[in-house]
């Protein structure tokens, strides 16, 4: 090999070996890739159960005019299921969605079935006096309450039955009936605590009230031991301005934006009462 080709090898070699601790610098030099952190899962929609009273064969009550208890609150649980739904903040679903009869107590098996967070029933009901009008918010009594716990406590199916996470079909009949009434007391609570919101709402939004507005019944519709729930009283078919505003289409849309506001206001104090 001449001297000249050995120059230019060794000048390759020595190129090759600095080219090759440059890039070793370079990889050295190289940002540290980020780790990326997993976005935080959105909250679980709410699932809301509405409750269309009566249906089918069941008209419910009747106006002066003739109109339909379970046309009017068919059509205002439409509006409220648009409103809730439009936030895309919750799940909503009917215990009937067509003109149908579900049995009151089927009602309240498909919210369960369902595990809903909330159950609204909506009715527009009459009186004896066609001078009484307004809306009412019905809760379950603790009459009633000891009364369903017994009874739920005692049914023959209650080998499908949970609450608070626990079976009742190991448990004897003393335990079951407590497990109820307990779970069904701290349920009635917040049932309260949304009629109290609901009542406020209206009010805020300028919908007439009865005197005594929150009222206590044993509504088998009620009776649910895990989901707070209660009975709207739209106002009184019975009555002539009642049942001329309760067809009005833009009072129905009050009425669902009023119940909205509500749903929201009772889900934002439960979030602020965990927290605390």
């Amino acid at each position: 090999m001449s001297a000249l080709h050995r120059r230019d090898l060794l000048a390759g070699l020595a190129g090759l070996a600095a080219l090759g601790a440059g890039g070793l610098d370079v990889w050295a030099n190289a940002p540290t890739p980020k780790t990326v952190k997993k976005p935080t899962p959105l909250p679980r929609p709410k699932l809301v159960f509405l409750d269309p009273g009566h249906g089918g064969r069941d008209p419910g009550a009747l106006g002066l005019r003739g109109t339909q208890e379970k046309s009017v609150v068919m059509a205002i649980a439409r509006d409220l299921q648009k409103e809730l739904l439009a936030g895309g903040r919750y799940r909503v679903l009917l215990t009937r969605s067509t003109d149908n009869f579900v049995a009151l107590r089927e009602r309240v098996a498909r919210a369960q079935a369902a595990k809903a967070d909330l159950f609204l029933s909506l009715h527009a009901d009459s009186h004896d006096n066609p001078d009484v009008r307004g809306a009412s918010v019905y809760t379950l009594s603790e009459e009633a309450t000891d009364r369903e716990a017994a009874a739920l406590a005692a049914r023959e199916n209650r080998a499908d039955a949970v609450i608070a996470g626990m079976k009742l079909s190991d448990k004897d009949d003393n335990v079951a009936r407590t497990l109820v009434a307990m779970s069904q007391r701290g349920t009635v609570n917040d049932s309260r605590r949304l009629a109290d919101t609901i009542v406020q709402t209206f009010g805020h939004n300028g919908v007439r009230l009865l005197p005594r507005t929150h009222r206590q019944a044993g509504f088998a519709v009620l009776t649910s031991p895990d989901i707070p729930a209660a009975l709207v009283e739209l106002g009184y078919l019975s009555n002539r301005q009642d049942e001329k505003l309760l067809t009005v289409r833009q009072h129905q849309v009050s009425l669902a934006r009023a119940l909205r506001a509500s749903v929201d206001a009772h889900f934002a104090a439960s979030a602020a009462t965990r927290k605390a």
